[in-house]
């Protein structure tokens, strides 16, 4: 009956049943899963649950679907703004006051800090009193190890028995500390004999200390991660948070030289694999221009081939377009950014036949030059439509079929589809004009020279 009634509710409120559901809870941290029945909308299940989540008091929730190539909580498409420096009290100002900007620069992301930004972990310090030690002739190291072998044990060495090992431990004969207030009365032992207590040579308090600390190129840092809503793209919100929330604080001049914020996460990665694939794109334009040049022995007719290239990256971007408004959103990833890549190789070979056909209708068939281009139109345009459209229609589904894992796909395949409907349908028009420009400007130039 319970069951029942949760999916009349959940019919009721038009989102697809839930198969699972579990949570696991560890410290200050609970991490839930829901994992829908129908794979394909397991996405409107995010505003409900993040909206649930959001009513608990003190809870943080970051609520998404997990990516192919996901890392962790939040990796697939996040901001991380890390905050290095020695003080932990002042990256824990800095990263709330980070925190609040977040929140108001970017309105519906999802922000939390690694670790938490409270210092509520009660801890029992212990400061050394540098000129008694020196008195006893002690270092702080030695006095930090002699509290380790009072508190829990030190461990002194390793013995190996029957090839495993097996760690010596020295220990208290007292016993494990069972109160705070017992630890500055714990004998002391000088190297010259002296017995002393832990009181007489080291100050201890009781004070409160994070949960964790964590290190970022050897320095005590904090991590705000910043993941925007979808409507907003990653290298926008990259933008806006270097602008209207670290901007800020570095104008301001209260960073030293010891305090340093920089700019991570998935959209640094993004950043750094875009300027890698701008030089792939490069790369292929100049081997595609250079292979063709050795090919058609001439370097004019290879530029104008080349000129449906930006007709196909402008379509490619359409498509994308057309992807994330009417059909699902799509991030610009690795994957799809390949898809440019692969357009340089593909689009040229629409212009190829135009030039190579004109060319032989000169040769061959002696004819002229605006002839042999509008013969060489008429004859090639049914196998150039016929090759896109059957490329086309094949490539398809993998735009529009939704289903679990389309992601991987979806952005390559939308980019290539756009990429070869534009490019066609400019390609009819653009290549045969500026190929008859190029014509009349090098029998203009030869009558001009005789």
């Amino acid at each position: 009956m319970e069951k029942d009634g949760q999916k009349r509710e959940s019919a009721g409120q038009g989102l697809p049943p839930v198969r699972n559901f579990f949570f696991v809870a560890r410290g200050q941290q609970a991490f839930m899963g829901v994992v829908s029945k129908i794979q394909e909308r397991t996405r409107e299940l995010l505003p409900h649950v993040y909206a649930t989540l959001s009513k608990i008091p003190g809870m943080i929730a970051i609520v998404q679907q997990p990516g192919l190539f996901a890392r962790g909580i939040g990796k697939g498409r996040s901001i991380e703004v890390e905050i290095k420096g020695p003080d932990l009290a002042r990256l824990i100002d800095l990263g709330r006051e980070i925190f609040g900007r977040a929140m108001q620069v970017l309105p519906g992301s999802q922000i939390r800090p690694i670790p938490s930004l409270d210092m509520g972990n009660p801890e029992v310090r212990v400061i050394p009193n540098r000129e008694r030690l020196t008195r006893l002739n002690m270092t702080t190291r030695d006095l930090g190890l002699t509290v380790d072998a009072l508190v829990d044990g030190a461990k002194a060495s390793t013995y190996r028995l029957f090839g495993n090992e097996i760690d010596l431990v020295v220990k208290s004969r007292e016993g494990k500390l069972s109160r705070t207030q017992d630890l500055s009365g714990f004998s002391v032992i000088a190297p010259g004999g002296e017995r002393v207590t832990l009181g007489s040579v080291a100050d201890i308090r009781l004070e409160e200390g994070p949960t964790q600390i964590n290190h970022i190129d050897s320095q005590r840092a904090i991590t705000i991660q910043i993941i925007p809503p979808q409507n907003i793209a990653l290298e926008t919100a990259m933008e806006i948070v270097g602008e209207q929330v670290v901007g800020p604080i570095r104008a301001r001049g209260d960073l030293t030289s010891l305090y340093q914020i920089d700019l991570g996460g998935t959209a640094d990665d993004l950043t750094k694999t875009k300027n890698a694939l701008k030089w792939n794109f490069i790369l292929a334009l100049v081997i595609a221009y250079l292979l063709m040049s050795a090919l058609f022995e001439n370097f004019f007719y290879p530029f104008i081939i080349m000129f449906s290239v930006p007709l196909a990256a402008a379509g490619g971007f359409l498509g994308l377009l057309l992807v994330n408004l009417f059909i699902a959103g799509q991030a610009l990833d690795i994957l799809t950014m390949l898809g440019f890549v692969i357009l340089v190789g593909v689009v040229v070979n629409n212009a190829i036949l135009i030039v190579h056909q004109s060319l032989n209708n000169m040769r061959n068939a002696q004819m002229a030059p605006r002839e042999a281009i509008a013969e060489s139109v008429r004859s090639r345009i049914r196998p150039i439509y016929m090759s896109t459209i059957t490329t086309v229609f094949a490539m398809t589904p993998l735009v529009v079929s939704p289903g679990a894992g389309s992601e991987f796909y979806r952005g390559l395949g939308s980019v290539v589809v756009g990429g070869l409907l534009v490019s066609t349908v400019f390609t009819i028009f653009l290549i045969p004009a500026l190929l008859s420009l190029t014509f009349s400007a090098i029998n203009r130039f030869k009558t001009f020279f005789h």
